[in-house]
């Protein structure tokens, strides 16, 4: 049997829902978690690409990044259900294109590759490209990207998602975060459109939220909107999910994720100061769906 858990660092619960948060290092507590326990991982790691984090070195040697990676990797699948899902989010930069691509070979030996999804952070549509049902009178640029001043590289719009799972046949609710047809018309001509929705596919269009004041809203160098986890735990499958786990938390969106979604949830961070937000974000979460008891394993501020 694996080492008996910690105390958590917060311990939330609404009902049955129970969401526990661990201040540690995620192999420590993963190497606790019971083997195939977990039903769908949704994490960022660090990217590896010199960010500015509180408590991790984000700047070791590749060969080392990836050898790390392999590591918690490997203690994700013990915990990983046999038809669970990984879904892993890492992005790169214009002078390192390599780095998701590198992460994405090092769980190779480890795991299946099922899906390649992409998180599109902004995106530009001409009106005439549109389809006459659109509705545009004006082309339309959307969403939020970090400008490049280079006279090499374009604009970095976008980030891979990549769905892995233990044998690459996890079978996925694929019209959870399914799509109306522009043309109803479709739904009468295409087999098993009956709902009058189709598949996504493998682009989600995502834009962060805006906010006044990054230091006070997003205080971590590196996060994901909420609602991009959520997709990932309704693809998957929502009454197949028993138990979530994200072993970066950061911010905790994938907390945030869970608690709107009536998800049982563990997540684990290095650094207090995030691991401190996210309990809040978790909680006010929580409170917009009513009454809630809280067990915190430590004050947080």
């Amino acid at each position: 049997m694996p080492p008996r858990l910690p105390k958590p660092f917060a311990d939330l619960r609404r009902g049955s829902q129970r969401l526990r948060f661990f201040h540690s290092d995620a192999l420590d507590i993963l190497g606790r978690l019971s083997p195939a326990s977990i039903d769908v991982v949704v994490t960022s790691p660090p990217y590896n690409l010199g960010i500015q984090y509180r408590s991790y070195d984000d700047e070791l040697p590749r060969p080392a990044y990836l050898a790390w990676t392999g590591e918690w990797i490997q203690a994700v699948k013990r915990v990983l259900a046999r038809e669970g899902s990984l879904f892993l989010n890492v992005g790169a930069k214009p002078k390192d294109p390599w780095t998701a691509l590198d992460v994405a070979q090092a769980v190779r030996p480890h795991l299946e590759l099922q899906n390649i999804l992409h998180w599109v952070k902004s995106i530009a549509i001409e009106k005439s490209l549109a389809g006459s049902g659109s509705g545009l009178v004006d082309d339309l640029a959307v969403g939020h990207y970090k400008p490049i001043n280079s006279a090499r590289f374009v604009n970095d719009c976008h980030e891979f998602v990549f769905h892995f799972s233990p044998t690459g046949r996890t079978p996925l609710d694929r019209r959870a975060v399914g799509v109306k047809y522009q043309d109803q018309s479709n739904v009468t001509r295409w087999q098993g459109s009956g709902s009058g929705l189709r598949c996504r596919g493998n682009t989600w269009f995502l834009p962060y939220e805006t906010i006044q004041s990054r230091d006070k809203e997003r205080p971590h160098p590196a996060t994901f909107p909420w609602r991009l986890p959520a997709y990932c735990l309704k693809l998957h499958g929502l009454p197949r999910v028993g138990l979530a786990l994200d072993p970066f938390l950061g911010l905790g969106s994938s907390a945030v994720a869970c608690a709107q979604l009536g998800v049982d949830f563990v997540g684990i961070e290095l650094d207090e100061h995030y691991l401190a937000e996210a309990v809040a974000r978790t909680e006010a979460a929580l409170n917009k769906r009513g009454p809630r008891s809280t067990s915190a394993g430590h004050s947080c501020p």
